[in-house]
């Protein structure tokens, strides 16, 4: 996120951009293979975006991303936007129109819909360019969530073996790729990890290189818990722009013009000065259209916009009618030709033509014949009146002079007033000031802003005080005082055991780092180090780094990881392994999680099963059924 405060306009003034995503091409066919192995894809699975590329060997391994896209899927219908296939990612264009159908694969971060994600991974594919016939012919690196459940580690290794063909896969976590990815050569890989992304934050300790799964903390709060804040908020403050305040509109304003704030509390005293609320509100300019504002139309354009309207409207009807005597014509010459059937004493047509026009009479066909003729000559002379009013009318428009005598307005020049002055109020204009003056009362362009004040600050910061949506959790520095400092309660030698060493809680703090997207409000990185210096002790000291891009450093670690280890058969899951160990099955590497198979418990063989039944044949029924 960019601090916008030099990217506004006069007064504070923001426009919003409403940006819509642009349909993603699809690219030419991917790399060739670079010696024994094809170039792997690397996927970022993230719940609130999804980024996709290639990781190709040598000196420049290629820029960004290729596939950046929101990892939401809406199914359409018949005959809406172009079809009824599912739409994914940018396809969808704006998502506010679709909000109601947008579905997403992720519970919290956990793809748990596995049909969605297949359409994710298709999109991806096909977009990419992958050009081998009935299977992904790649090797695979995809991030996956924290302590990531069996079962979904299961079912994505099923898709992705059954389904792609793909040849092998490696698994890893998002922040400690762009953990790895930030960490100089020569630094220990000794650290603390902050992670806040759209659904979660985690805080994750790094010892000597391995994840430290058992003190893992989530805090489910991330950007879309601010966004969804911040939108009751405003709706709350702007009853009468309900509809206008959506929620992509909010993510524009957490991602452009919040922050953190480093004394929450002496922030908003701050705020409670009208000099330094002017000085920093920004005022989020709504569209509106200013087409009907009456206050900018002097007496001589009302006049002339209620005779156009007339003129219009005399015409419009005079279409009509001349369109209901033409049909009235055509009808009528229809008869008058059945008619002169009859009396030419073609009767065999005749009653053809009597039969088709469901009549039983040639008495009723000249009754009808009387009645259509009647109809077409008063349509003629009403058409005939209706051009002669309209050409009165036209020389009559023109403005003559006022008479001075009337000092009090006609019941139609009120009714003019109240039909194009709605928003206005009902004050009558003085007598004495000249009919052309303009008096601008409303300003219809500040009805339209939303000031964004202290919801600045107050959104972004439920990520430290999840009280403020009513949230039962700690927040990001108590939970990290938890880890460092906290007393697991094992009562040993009438003392409490703390959870980390000093020694290591030293190495901990030392390397605190900061990624994900909800990590780059401006003021988080001295907000976490307020913090820090508040928890520990005196005179210590630690560091705190934030990612070079929060976002994207996840993939480009991802890459890079890709790159060290393309011939290293220890980190990757081939096809073999996973058809003989099951799903859930993956291998440990720096950035990954912890590996723990599963442990069923052992069946007892059928020999002590009958040396069990033997031995209680003389009990009860019931006593056998608890030996059992």
């Amino acid at each position: 996120m960019a601090a916008a405060g030099a990217a506004g306009l006069a007064a504070n003034v923001f426009p919003f951009r409403d940006a819509r995503a642009a349909p993603d091409p699809v690219l030419e066919a991917g790399p060739v293979a670079h010696g024994p192995l094809p170039v792997p894809l690397v996927l970022d699975n993230g719940s609130f975006q999804a980024r996709a590329g290639w990781a190709c060997p040598g000196p420049d391994p290629g820029p960004e991303p290729r596939l950046q896209f929101r990892a939401v899927c809406a199914r359409g219908r018949g005959g809406a936007r172009g079809g009824a296939g599912p739409q994914v990612g940018n396809a969808l264009g704006s998502l506010e129109p679709l909000r109601w159908m947008l579905r997403s694969p992720f519970d919290r971060n956990v793809p748990v819909n596995l049909e969605l994600q297949e359409l994710l991974l298709d999109y991806s594919f096909q977009h990419l360019g992958v050009s081998s016939q009935g299977c992904v012919d790649h090797p695979i690196v995809l991030t996956e969530a924290v302590c990531n459940p069996l079962y979904s580690r299961q079912m994505m290794s099923e898709l992705l073996f059954e389904c792609y063909g793909i040849p092998k896969v490696a698994y890893g976590i998002d922040s400690l790729f762009s953990f790895y990815h930030n960490k100089p050569k020569n630094l220990t890989s000794t650290g603390l990890i902050i992670s806040s992304g759209y659904q979660c934050t985690h805080i994750l300790p790094i010892l000597e290189g391995r994840l430290d799964a058992k003190n893992c903390k989530r805090i489910n709060l991330g950007g879309s818990q601010a966004a969804g804040y911040l939108q009751r908020l405003l709706q709350l403050k702007y009853p009468g722009h309900l509809a206008a305040i959506t929620l992509s509109r909010m993510e524009e304003i957490l991602h452009e013009h919040s922050y953190i704030a480093e004394d929450y509390i002496e922030e908003l005293q701050k705020w409670q000065c009208p000099d330094y609320y002017e000085d920093n509100v920004h005022k989020m300019q709504l569209p509106f259209s200013n087409k009907l504002l009456g206050s900018t139309l002097t007496s001589e354009e009302k006049q002339e916009k209620r005779q156009q309207q007339l003129r219009r409207l005399q015409e419009l009807n005079a279409r009509r009618r001349e369109e209901k005597l033409q049909l009235d014509q055509e009808r009528l010459d229809r008869l008058l030709y059945v008619q002169e059937l009859l009396e030419d004493g073609q009767m065999d047509q005749f009653h053809k033509a009597l039969m088709e026009l469901n009549m039983d009479s040639p008495e009723e066909l000249q009754s009808y014949i009387q009645k259509l003729s009647s109809a077409v000559e008063q349509a003629k002379q009403k058409i005939f009146q209706a051009e002669a009013s309209l050409e009165v009318d036209v020389v009559d428009s023109k403005p003559e002079t006022p008479d001075l005598e009337q000092l009090e307005p006609s019941l139609e020049d009120v009714e003019s007033i109240s039909d194009f002055e709605p928003l206005f109020s009902e004050e009558t204009p003085e007598v004495e000031k000249p009919v052309t003056t303009v008096q601008p009362v409303f300003n219809l362009a500040a009805y339209h802003q939303l000031f964004v004040g202290t919801e600045r600050i107050r959104a972004p910061e439920i990520i430290f005080q999840p009280s403020l949506i009513g949230e039962e959790q700690a927040g990001v520095a108590e939970t990290l005082q938890y880890i460092l400092d906290s007393l697991e309660g094992l009562y040993q030698k009438e003392l409490f055991l703390s959870r980390y060493p000093k020694d290591v809680q030293e190495a901990l703090v030392q390397n605190v780092f900061l990624t994900g997207g909800n990590m780059m409000y401006p003021g988080m990185k001295v907000r976490i180090e307020k913090e820090l210096l508040e928890m520990r002790p005196f005179q210590s000291s630690f560091q705190v780094q934030l990612a070079s891009n929060p976002v994207l450093d996840a993939w480009y670690g991802a890459r890079d990881w890709a790159l060290d280890h393309l011939d290293d058969s220890e980190v990757w899951i081939t096809r073999k392994e996973y058809e003989e160990k099951g799903g859930e099955y993956f291998k440990e590497h720096c950035a990954s999680n912890i590996y723990v198979p599963i442990r069923l418990p052992k069946q007892a063989s059928r020999c002590s099963d009958a040396q069990a039944a033997g031995k209680g044949a003389g009990a009860s029924g019931g006593g056998a059924g608890e030996q059992a």
